[in-house]
């Protein structure tokens, strides 16, 4: 399968950083379960009928402007972020996140108040010995906890399905009273098969108001990373 291309981004970028060592984990969900956390304008985007929920812990490195060195220290971190997948009344498919839990407080007080993303405080670590790759996350607010372990195999033969979940340009959010669209772009993924060796994520589901379902994860993947840039945000259209 080819991976599409990014869309070109619109000028001026803004940021740029590295996303490294990802793993995807993601469980399909009834479209109807989750539309109430998507902001207006926006629904659940749907592949076979169904929609998903991602689980992504990975490291975040070489946050910084479009030109000029990476912040220095705060510019790198770790992340686990919870997700759904998105489609906007003019057809741009992107992500809406429920959680972006950070290391680093002051990363976490910036995004919220710059980007209106849903950052969190937390407590995290990853480890990695061989092929085995090991993430923690326990938000410093509420204690929800979270722990994934993963076993990296082969390149994986991708599909339409990791197309839906990976090939997304942008992401939703609501701030000001308004949605709003913030593009990026990336090289296309490669992907491994990635076998679970531990998961323990229902606290950090449940914090951000979803109820587990109790069955294992219907796609679990790994990508050693890729390096992204961001362009300035626009408006979705008001309604009427």
């Amino acid at each position: 399968m080819t991976w599409p291309e990014a869309p070109a981004l619109p000028r001026p970028r803004i940021l740029r950083q590295r996303w490294l060592d990802l793993t995807f984990v993601h469980w399909a969900v009834a479209p109807a379960d989750v539309a109430r956390f998507f902001p207006p304008g926006t629904r659940p985007d749907t592949f076979e009928g169904r929609t998903y929920v991602g689980l992504v812990p990975f490291r975040m490195v070489g946050t910084g402007l479009p030109r000029g060195p990476a912040v220095p220290y705060f510019g790198s971190f770790l992340e686990t972020n919870i997700r759904l997948y998105s489609v906007d009344e003019t057809g741009r498919r992107g992500v809406v996140f429920l959680s972006l839990d950070a290391d680093r407080l002051a990363v976490v007080a910036a995004a919220r108040s710059v980007f209106g993303l849903p950052y969190r405080w937390a407590r995290m670590t990853h480890e990695r010995t061989g092929n085995h790759h090991a993430y923690t996350s326990t938000v410093r607010s509420s204690g929800a906890h979270a722990t994934i372990g993963v076993d990296v195999g082969e390149r994986l033969q991708a599909g339409p399905l990791e197309d839906f979940l990976t090939a997304r340009w942008g992401l939703h959010v609501h701030r000001a009273g308004r949605t709003w669209y913030l593009p990026n772009e990336h090289p296309p993924w490669i992907l491994h098969t990635a076998n679970l060796t531990d998961l323990n994520a229902d606290e950090l589901l449940r914090s951000v108001g979803l109820v587990p379902n109790g069955r294992p994860p219907d796609q679990v993947a790994f990508s050693a990373g890729v390096p992204a840039a961001f362009g300035v945000p626009s408006g979705l259209p008001s309604p009427g």
